[in-house]
Formats: C-alpha cells, sequence, structure tokens
C-alpha cells in the first residue's frame, strides 16, 4: 500500500529545484523562491543544505535519480535486437519532446551551461549525472556491434557520449527558437545517424 506520508522537506526542495532550474536557470532561482515551490521555510532549507550551491550539486544527483528509474523501466530495454533497444531509447528521448522547453530539457545540462567555472561541485555532479546516463546505453550499443558483425574505430562510449551531445543541443535549439520541433528534427536525425552506422545485417555466415 502507498505511503499517505508527505514528502520530507529535503526531496520537496529538491522536486522544486528541478522544475524551477529548467524554468527560470540556477542562477536565477532564489532560495525563497526554491522555499516557496516547495512550501517550507527558508530555515528547513539550511537545515538539509549549507548554501544554495549544495542544493544545485544535491538537485543534479536527484534529477539522475528521477530519469534513472523511469529509463529503467522503459519498455525498449525486452527488444531482442539490441540495436531496436538503441533505437527505442532514442525514440523514446523523443517522445518526451512535449510542451514547453522547461518541461523537456535537462537539468544537467542546463545547470553545467550556467555554472562550468563558476562551480566546481555543481559542474562535477552535471557531470557526473550526464556522462553516467551514456553509460547506461554502453551496454547495448556493445551488443550491437558485436550482433551486426562491426568492428568500427569507434568505441560504444564514444556514440553513447555522441547522443547526449545531440541531445543536449536540441535542447539549446528548442530554447533559443521556442519550438520543440526543432528539437524533435535533431532526435530523427541521431536516430538516421545510428541507423547508418548499423548498415549491415546481424551477422548470418555462422
Amino acid at each position: 500500500m502507498p505511503s499517505t506520508r508527505p514528502a520530507p522537506a529535503r526531496t520537496k526542495l529538491l522536486d522544486a529545484a528541478l522544475n524551477l532550474i529548467r524554468e527560470k536557470g540556477f542562477s536565477a532561482t532564489s532560495v525563497d523562491e526554491l522555499c516557496q515551490a516547495a512550501g517550507v521555510t527558508k530555515g528547513a532549507f539550511f537545515h538539509h543544505f549549507e548554501s544554495k550551491e549544495a542544493l544545485g550539486a544535491a538537485a543534479a544527483n536527484h534529477w539522475s535519480e528521477v530519469t534513472g528509474a523511469m529509463f529503467a523501466a522503459a519498455d525498449y530495454h525486452h527488444e531482442a535486437d539490441p540495436l531496436a533497444r538503441v533505437l527505442g531509447y532514442i525514440e523514446l528521448r523523443k517522445s518526451l519532446l512535449e510542451g514547453e522547453p522547461a518541461e523537456f530539457t535537462c537539468v544537467a545540462g542546463t545547470m553545467v551551461q550556467e555554472q562550468f567555472g563558476a562551480s566546481e561541485d555543481i559542474r562535477t555532479a552535471c557531470r557526473d549525472s550526464i556522462f553516467g546516463h551514456a553509460a547506461t546505453l554502453e551496454a547495448d550499443i556493445s551488443a550491437a556491434l558485436a550482433a551486426y558483425g562491426l568492428s568500427p574505430d569507434w568505441t560504444a562510449k564514444s556514440l553513447a557520449l555522441h547522443s547526449q551531445a545531440v541531445l543536449q543541443g536540441a535542447f539549446i535549439l528548442a530554447k533559443a527558437s521556442s519550438d520543440r520541433e526543432v528539437a524533435r528534427d535533431m532526435v530523427d536525425h541521431l536516430s538516421r545517424y545510428v541507423r547508418s552506422l548499423f548498415h549491415r545485417p546481424p551477422a548470418q555466415e555462422a
């Protein structure tokens, strides 16, 4: 039976941070706004976080946990063909591009662009979030290379990171144009590119 207990103040603050950072950016979000959005006192904020910077680093980790659980439960993992799993991941990313940019852009990507050079703790947390998510794709990419009999001059890790570079760039274009369709077009190009890399059918010689 689901718990009816209210979320603790720390979780409320982190959830509020995910929304406000995507909507306004980290720098433009104040502690007062975070407390108001979370419905907690300023005293509660500083009980859980010694500074706004500490909240920012924790928010990147919280983002990884929330989104990681969602992707781990996605249906594409059930595909037998590893390439289908990779393409299914990309298709899921496209399906999430709904609403305004603040509703689908990445917390870690937004913060690291703002805080690079300003906060080492936030930069590190955002790096871990983005690179950690990319790492979840590596096993399927490696399996696809084996299934399709390919030995390219690139690695599963590099393609996984490339996928994140395209997605983060797509978010920037959506923000710049206020048009999610631009981002959806970029994800379609990513899908085409990945398909082009695996141009041979699964090895059948054996």
